[in-house]
């Protein structure tokens, strides 16, 4: 199932059955969501290192389509929470709480 761009009602005890725990669950979710914002923020920079610039003067500096089209196609991408929940959902990631009996 592809990640959806828009606002979702979530079925709580759906997110909650894979863990046992929605509190589980919702840190499972953010920490995959941090991991998939940060390989895009890095994807997006490397993409737009090419277009980078030395010129500090202004009025040098123009608009370059190719850069603004890369923008907005990641704009448009579904945000990384949204994946990050769908991937949970769909069984795709693997997690493992730690052991209580460390302490």
């Amino acid at each position: 199932m592809a990640a959806q761009s828009s606002i979702v009602t979530r079925d709580i005890e759906k997110i909650a059955a894979p863990s046992g725990n929605l509190y589980e669950s919702v840190v499972v979710i953010s920490k995959r969501a941090r991991q998939i914002a940060v390989n895009l923020k890095e994807e997006l920079n490397n993409k737009l290192a090419e277009f980078a610039t030395t010129v500090d003067n202004l009025e040098e500096v123009f608009e370059n389509r190719e850069q603004i089209e890369i923008s907005k196609f990641y704009e448009r991408m579904p945000k990384p929470t949204n994946t990050a929940i769908e991937e949970f959902l769909d069984g795709e990631l693997s997690f493992r709480m730690r052991n209580e009996d460390l302490a």
